[in-house]
């Protein structure tokens, strides 16, 4: 069950937990097919189903701790192998034609009729270097093609959060989501827990609880 919609006007945070504006974005149809670009022939993306735990986990660090990324972190490692197992699940690595890994996609197809786009990220050094665009695209056209017990999913979304990259929202927007749903989520600060290093994310002030 979701919580109670919070009431107008300010409301408190625990000392040592942490608050973020969600914004929910879907797209209800397959949009235009972009164009071919030149710089597509830059990046491989590779079906990464069975990834090892650990090696998932790197990844996630890589890519999610200056993003405050700490959900699969904390989550047991038998529920994690089991989404990561699950055939409605589809994992990917967006790989560089060196083979150094750029990226992380992860499409999850588990809600009947709809695909959410679980987690996409890139490492920061191919942040802004047409690898986001990439890779965007390549996730659209697999979660639109994708046959789902023999039916074409009704619904992609999304959710990006004032955590996330400043330009994620605009960048969702553009590649056709349409946000309709804002959330607030609360969490313990994962700096202080010790889950994320205690300079991650420094645009997010680290408050200490007094």
């Amino acid at each position: 069950m979701p919580n109670p919609i919070l009431p107008a006007g300010y409301s408190p945070v625990k000392p040592g937990q942490i608050a973020n504006v969600v914004t929910c974005l879907e797209m209800l149809a397959p949009p235009p097919q972009a164009p071919a670009h030149p710089g597509d022939a830059d990046f491989v993306l590779e079906d990464w189903r069975g990834a090892n735990l650990a090696d998932y986990r790197d990844l996630f660090r890589a890519i999610g701790t200056d993003w405050l990324w700490y959900s699969r972190l904390v989550m047991a490692d038998e529920r994690l192998a089991a989404i990561l197992a699950d055939p409605r699940v589809d994992l990917y690595r967006l790989m560089d034609r060196a083979g150094r890994v750029l990226g992380l996609l992860e499409l999850d197809f588990r809600a009947e009729g709809e695909c959410e786009l679980a987690f996409f990220g890139l490492v920061q050094a191919a942040i802004g270097k047409g690898a986001g665009r990439f890779l965007v695209g390549e996730a659209t056209r697999l979660a639109w093609a994708r046959d789902v017990d023999g039916r074409q999913i009704r619904r992609f979304w999304v959710h990006t959060c004032t955590f996330d990259h400043p330009n994620a929202l605009a960048f969702y927007r553009k590649a056709g989501f349409k946000p309709y749903a804002f959330m607030v989520e609360v969490a313990d600060d994962p700096r202080l827990t010790g889950l994320l290093p205690r300079d991650a994310a420094p645009h997010l002030p680290l408050i200490e609880p007094v």
